[in-house]
């Protein structure tokens, strides 16, 4: 997979002015194609980004670009905290809020393929694939660590809690309210992730 952003000459690192550039169109990307919808535009994005048509174009060439850009700034957002709560006190709760958090990242990435307006191709779905995959990595090691203090049963595999959890998110149609009835849902779910005994069973 080729790079995301601006091609870079071998051994030499970006200018600190064009990386700023480059995360600023990142965040400003996240916040508006995030959102998906008619407004979601690229001259919408450098706009917000208070940047040039233009400069958008220097460092994403397409828009697909662009928007895995985003999705793998929030996947690296993810991995990172997931290594922040592995230091958390109760294992399944620090499991619950990364979960959480995995619903947001669901939310951007319906909003970045919805603002493509067309089917993703194959390619695309791999790019999407092998961005994910220190997701499982980050999962497994929450899990890990949470059935080793004993708060989240050990006949459960990071594989099933993925899969429920995405199974959830895309059930439901993104209407207003549909990241707070499914983070109802998944609340249920976690709970019922510790041992019987833990559960008074």
């Amino acid at each position: 997979m080729g790079e995301f952003g601006t091609m870079q000459i071998a051994g030499r690192k970006p200018r600190s002015d064009a990386q700023r550039n480059r995360e600023r169109l990142v965040a400003a990307a996240k916040e508006i194609l995030g959102q998906g919808g008619p407004e979601a535009s690229l001259e919408a994005v450098a706009r917000r980004a208070g940047l040039g048509i233009g400069t958008l174009y220097r460092h994403f060439a397409t828009r697909e670009s662009l928007f895995l850009a985003v999705y793998a700034s929030e996947v690296a957002q993810a991995t990172e905290t997931a290594t922040e709560l592995e230091s958390a006190g109760d294992g399944l709760e620090a499991l619950r809020a990364w979960i959480h958090g995995m619903v947001g990242l669901v939310e951007t990435k319906r909003g970045l393929i919805g603002a493509l307006s067309v089917a993703m191709t194959e390619e695309a779905r791999a790019q999407y694939s092998e961005v994910s995959a220190p997701l499982i990595v980050a999962m497994e090691r929450l899990v890990a660590r949470a059935q080793a203090d004993g708060s989240v049963r050990a006949d459960v595999t990071t594989q099933e809690i993925m899969s429920t959890v995405f199974a959830l998110c895309y059930a439901r149609q993104p209407d207003p309210g549909w990241k707070v009835q499914v983070l109802r849902i998944i609340d249920i779910f976690v709970d019922g992730l510790r041992p019987p005994m833990a559960r008074g069973g």
